[in-house]
């Protein structure tokens, strides 16, 4: 079960490092739009949508990336200090009551949404017109993996329950933490305070 659970991390995280892609694009689009437009007096109108249509994916598809790395934002100001199992009593009924139900309804409507685009080659309101269907099949591709995700997760608190302790899952880029960086190094905070009057003098000694 925990290599089939590991599995599903591995589908998410590969999804979410593809589309993380759509942040290069976006920033050469967005920087070659912004020379033509007030460089080169030639703005154009297709640009916008482009635009849009990167970021919606870029959003969509890393939410089951985000979740396969237990990131998405909770308000966790008591959460934090219970124990394992009272976390996953919680985390279940929260997925069975509003994930399962809100994520299954985006899914179906999202497919309803897509094959009803692609039958009337849906196209963008612009000047220059571009295909829209193909994008809005992200919509259910994207809720159809934060599904399979969810139920993972699900899997995840039965076990916890079940164990009294999380299961391990895929790790991946993770944000640096300062404390943990200065023990691997062996640097405290007292030397990096008598670093610093190397690095920055004191205001008036140059």
């Amino acid at each position: 079960m925990q290599r089939l659970l590991l599995t599903v991390d591995r589908v998410s995280t590969w999804l979410g490092q593809l589309s993380a892609w759509a942040i290069v694009i976006l920033t050469l689009g967005i920087s070659g739009e912004v020379f033509s437009r007030y460089v080169m007096n030639n703005p154009h109108d297709w640009n916008l949508n482009v635009q849009i249509m990167l970021y919606g994916t870029l959003f969509m598809l890393a939410g089951a990336y985000t979740l396969a790395k237990n990131n998405h934002v909770r308000g966790d100001v008591l959460y934090g200090f219970f124990m394992p199992r009272t976390q996953a009593w919680i985390d279940f009924v929260l997925y069975v009551l509003f994930f399962l139900p809100g994520i299954v309804a985006l899914t179906w409507a999202g497919w309803t949404y897509a094959v009803e685009a692609l039958a009337i080659r849906e196209k963008t309101f612009s000047a220059t017109p571009l295909p829209l269907y193909p994008f809005k099949f992200v919509i259910p591709v994207a809720g159809a993996m934060l599904l399979l995700q969810g139920i993972a997760e699900i899997v995840r608190c039965l076990q916890c329950i079940r164990d009294g302790d999380w299961p391990s899952r895929e790790e991946d880029v993770v944000e640096v933490d300062v404390d943990k960086l200065k023990e691997m190094v062996n640097v405290s905070t007292e030397d990096i305070i008598a670093l610093d009057k190397y690095v920055a003098p004191p205001k008036g000694k140059a």
